[in-house]
């Protein structure tokens, strides 16, 4: 069990996975994940959501320790994913009085993963601004739906200020996982959360009318300090403006070729002056960690080979991620590649004309097998043009 503190009352009861290697079985997470959940001791006893049926044990361990021998008299469902929701059956028969809290969505799909036939008669749903006193600890409900499941709520707690987010401001690694915040929880953020802005735009609207001490998420650390820090990066993200100037390279090259090609253009851009020149192979990095470069940077130049008459599946994979999470308010550069027939460029384009308010830099400069004399001139007049 991490060890973590959060107050006298509210008591961490999640558990890490060390050993997990895809999160939702495709974000890498070399560092793990970790499950968090949460129990508030006071009068009542209450729980903060479950954890993944991986860490089953781990977490039913901790429960136990937590409750110190108290019988649990409610679970808030917050997330009903079934990372966060595996182990309400299990724990509904432990505890058989205890009941369950959550909205009118959230036994729907409750019903939907799980068999429990008592959940009907142990249900307490809520709606928004509805409110559940444990003794001095009392929890208010608001309705996040979207961010990132249509059931999803958060729920603050008035005594001490703390806000349990949900999914919202959590990020991919285990709670004893030493690297900066941002950058994990920017992949979490982009990858997960990214397609919905709005409804994260409302939860920020939300949140910003309340005093909070503390967020709680369900990955990811408990923010204690400069949250405005935290706050003001969830803004950024959600409203789609780019958090950093700079150009994002994204390259999806068969033989070398064009990968050759992103290379020179990357150094003829440094060259220039360009502060910040990002450069992913598609066909072997992290496609998770493209996407977050891609929305980080307020430029992003396309390089891709041309394959069966479209374009070589790592770009077309990379540029549905894009589609799917609203990729928009950027500056888009297109280069091509084609030994005989050049399709890549048609491509690429087909997917960047239906993203929102994006400004093309240049025309779609094709290479012909390999980098010559007057591409690289080409490259050169680009790089100008995207300084």
């Amino acid at each position: 069990m991490a060890d973590v503190k959060i107050s006298d009352s509210i008591i961490y009861i999640g558990a890490d996975d060390k050993e997990l290697d895809l999160f939702e079985s495709q974000y890498e997470v070399p560092n793990g994940m970790a499950y968090n959940s949460y129990m508030i001791v006071d009068d009542k006893v209450c729980i903060m959501d479950t954890a993944d049926i991986r860490v089953s044990d781990v977490w039913f361990e901790n429960v136990k320790r937590a409750a110190n021998g108290r019988a649990v008299d409610y679970l808030v469902v917050q997330h009903v994913e079934p990372d966060h929701s595996a182990n309400i059956a299990r724990l509904m028969a432990e505890y058989p009085e205890m009941k369950v809290v959550g909205n009118a969505k959230t036994f729907t799909m409750l019903g939907q993963f799980f068999d429990i036939p008592d959940l009907a008669e142990r249900a307490v749903t809520v709606k928004e601004g509805d409110t559940l006193s444990l003794g001095s600890h009392t929890l208010k409900f608001t309705m996040t739906p979207m961010v990132h499941w249509p059931e999803v709520m958060m729920t603050y707690e008035e005594s001490e200020k703390v806000f349990f987010s949900a999914d919202a401001f959590g990020k991919f690694g285990t709670l004893d996982t030493d690297e900066d915040w941002a950058c994990e929880a920017r992949r979490y953020y982009f990858n997960i959360v990214g397609k919905y802005g709005a409804q994260v735009q409302n939860v920020l609207k939300k949140a910003a009318a309340l005093d909070i001490q503390k967020i709680l998420p369900l990955h990811g650390p408990i923010l204690t300090e400069n949250l405005g820090y935290y706050l003001d990066l969830y803004n950024t993200w959600s409203s789609y403006k780019p958090e950093n100037e700079g150009i994002f390279i994204a390259c999806a090259s068969i033989h070398g070729n064009t990968l050759a090609a992103a290379e020179k253009l990357k150094e003829i851009l440094e060259a220039k002056g360009a502060q910040k020149v990002s450069l992913a192979d598609l066909c072997r990095d992290d496609q998770a960690e493209a996407v977050e470069d891609a929305f980080r940077y307020d430029r992003l130049v396309l390089m891709a080979s041309s394959y069966d008459g479209g374009v070589f599946p790592p770009m077309e994979e990379f540029l549905m991620h894009l589609r799917d999470k609203t990729y928009r308010e950027r500056k888009v550069a297109i280069i091509e590649n084609g030994s005989w027939a050049p399709s890549a460029g048609r491509v690429m384009k087909s997917y960047v004309d239906n993203f929102k308010n994006i400004t093309y830099v240049g025309d779609t400069i094709t290479i012909k097998s390999a980098l010559k004399a007057d591409t690289e001139a080409k490259l050169e007049e680009l790089a100008q043009a995207l300084l």
